[in-house]
């Protein structure tokens, strides 16, 4: 992806979390290709460094456009795990843009922490973490494994049963 449009990206997420802050109605979408491809893309706003919301969705909302929008919304006033963002906080807010591939099955020994992100489903349960969380932490690959399990509620070896569903994606990354 350009810089440019990184940057647009980034700017339509800022304004949508602007605007669910202050209890505005979500902005236009821009016209142009790139707001119109089909993915799937996570917001994550942090404060200080600190976490303050993170919602994604794996294929999309029709449209990257709409898909960052609804996302950056979410995360921003939607996120159980914390208080709604407040309009004086947006100024304080640093985005992150996780742009995803496809997901697609993949064996425990092929996973690469920093390089793909995990979805593990069993049953009625289900979790991920992004890519750049392995990197953030410096888990290797059984430790990654074992904290996605943990965030969907199964035990941290679950992943070596086989009734448990590890699926892998990439993300392309962008930071304000």
């Amino acid at each position: 992806m350009l810089p440019e449009e990184r940057a647009q990206l980034l700017t339509l997420a800022r304004i949508a979390v602007k605007a669910a802050a202050s209890g505005e109605p979500p902005p236009n979408i821009p016209p142009g290709e790139l707001f119109l491809k089909q993915c799937g893309a996570f917001v994550t706003l942090k404060r200080n460094g600190r976490l303050r919301g993170c919602i994604g969705h794996f294929t999309g909302l029709g449209s990257l456009g709409e898909t960052i929008r609804a996302m950056a919304r979410e995360a921003a006033i939607g996120d159980p795990r914390f208080i709604p963002v407040a309009a004086e906080e947006v100024k304080d807010i640093t985005i992150e843009i996780s742009v995803l591939s496809p997901m697609e099955r993949i064996r425990p020994k092929d996973v690469v922490p920093g390089i793909h992100g995990l979805y593990v489903r069993k049953g009625s349960r289900g979790g991920t973490l992004l890519p750049q969380v392995a990197r953030e932490e410096g888990w290797d690959r059984q430790t990654f494994l074992e904290h996605t399990c943990l965030k969907a509620g199964l035990s941290p070896d679950a992943w070596l049963d086989p009734d448990t569903e590890i699926l892998s994606y990439t993300a392309e990354v962008i930071n304000d």
